[in-house]
Order: structure tokens, then C-alpha cells, then sequence
């Protein structure tokens, strides 16, 4: 486009976004101590002036003693990562997804081998500028009953939902597991089948006392003398086929 036929409104708008994209940029080089440019022009890697992540990064880890080495890219505030990251390995395959808040897991992460996918994770993060915060304990023998425990929070992740376990070349699933605040739940429920509390040394007792008195002189006098015999297998006709 020749700039003699260009009408002077399209000019001076062009000039608003070139000078306010500058501007903007300026800006937010101005916030950064440090910082890299993408091949776009994109601001990379800021540092500010507290030496603090900010904004979109992208970092390499280098193999090392054997282990592999990988570039990761995602988003920091104040130093945490934040929202989603992906993981690569140097050849540019997928290797995880992961997503945070506060600067840990929480929500659904994702990870992979060159195959596919291999597992899905469920986490939800705790707050680390509490000092102490309260979560709901399952009783791992006692269907739907809970309780608060108070806790100190020295800030981490908590196993919480559903976990998937997936065969990577046919996608398949080949089990999965149900976690509520770090606590497993329980993994019959969805057969009807309830974990009970397991009885007191007490309890157990005297259910044993009525077993026993419940068997007649005969009974006891027979198992007295067949203690520790081998059983006999008993073949009942069947061909077993």
C-alpha cells in the first residue's frame, strides 16, 4: 500500500497501535528485572524487581546422571506456578499436564508416554498462606460418616477424586482409584459392599465364647483330636472339567 493514497485516518490509527503496543511493552519490560523475548516478541521469563517469577515462562531442565531431561512451560504469580503447564521431553512429546494453584497440584494432571496417555490424576491444593486449616477425614470403615481435623498447613497438594490408570496403546482402562482429601475411599462401594469398623479385642472375644458354646461336646472333641492333621482332599465324582 503506497502511503500518498492511504486515507489520513488509517494512517493515524496505525500510529495509536504501533505507539500503544509500544507502549504497553515498555511497560511491562519496566516490571521485569529480568527477561527473555520470543521469536513473536513475546515477553519470556520475567524476573521482578522482588526476584519473583511473573508471566509466562518456559525452562529447560538438562539430563542428568541418566535422568532425562525436559522444558516445561506454563504461567507464574508471585513466584507460583499457576493454571496449566505442560512437560515435554527434548525430542517435543508430550510428557505431562499439569495444573496448579498457589504454586501446587490441584485440579486434574495428565501424563503420558510416546505411546499415550497413562494416567489422570485428580489433586486439590491447600492454601499456603494459611497456617492452619480444617479437611474432612472419610472413616475408612464407616460409609459417609467424616470428621474436621484441624491441621497445619505447611502447603501442599491432597490426593482428591478420581484417579485413572489407562493401557497407553489401546487406551483402555485397567483400573481406577477414588481418593477424598489424601483418604482412599472405599473401592467396593460401587458393589454395595460396606467397610465396617473391625471389631474390639473385647467384642471379638466374646463372640468367640459364643462360637464355642454354641458347638456340642462332640464337635469340640473331634476338632481337638484333628488339630494340625493335613486335610485330605475329598474327590466327589466330579472329572473337573
Amino acid at each position: 500500500m503506497k502511503l500518498q493514497n492511504t486515507p489520513i485516518r488509517n494512517i493515524v490509527q496505525l500510529l495509536l497501535i504501533v505507539f500503544t503496543g509500544a507502549a504497553l511493552s515498555a511497560d511491562v519490560h519496566g516490571q521485569c528485572k529480568t527477561f527473555k523475548l520470543s521469536d513473536s516478541g513475546d515477553t519470556l521469563n520475567c524476573t521482578d524487581i522482588k526476584n519473583k517469577k511473573q508471566g509466562k515462562w518456559v525452562e529447560r531442565t538438562n539430563p542428568l546422571r541418566g535422568a532425562q531431561g525436559f522444558d516445561e512451560e506454563g504461567e507464574y504469580i508471585n513466584n507460583r506456578k499457576e493454571g496449566l503447564w505442560r512437560k515435554y521431553n527434548l525430542q517435543g512429546d508430550i510428557l505431562s499436564m499439569e495444573n496448579y494453584k498457589w504454586g501446587l497440584q490441584n485440579g486434574i494432571s495428565q501424563y503420558f508416554t510416546v505411546d499415550g496417555l497413562e494416567r489422570e490424576e485428580s489433586w486439590k491444593a491447600m492454601d499456603p498462606d494459611k497456617e492452619y486449616d480444617t479437611i474432612d477425614v472419610p472413616d475408612l470403615y464407616t460409609e459417609g460418616v467424616y470428621k474436621s481435623v484441624i491441621i497445619k498447613n505447611d502447603g501442599y497438594s491432597l490426593k482428591h477424586g478420581k484417579w485413572t490408570y489407562y493401557d497407553p496403546r489401546t487406551g483402555f482402562i485397567q483400573k481406577t482409584e477414588n481418593y477424598f482429601r489424601d483418604s482412599s475411599e472405599n473401592p467396593l462401594a460401587v458393589f454395595g459392599v460396606k467397610m465396617k469398623r473391625p471389631l474390639s479385642d473385647t467384642a471379638a472375644a466374646s463372640l468367640k465364647k459364643k462360637a464355642l458354646a454354641a458347638k456340642t461336646i462332640e464337635i469340640l472333641d473331634w476338632e481337638k483330636k484333628n488339630a494340625g492333621k493335613k486335610k485330605v482332599k475329598v474327590r466327589d465324582g466330579s472329572t473337573g472339567y
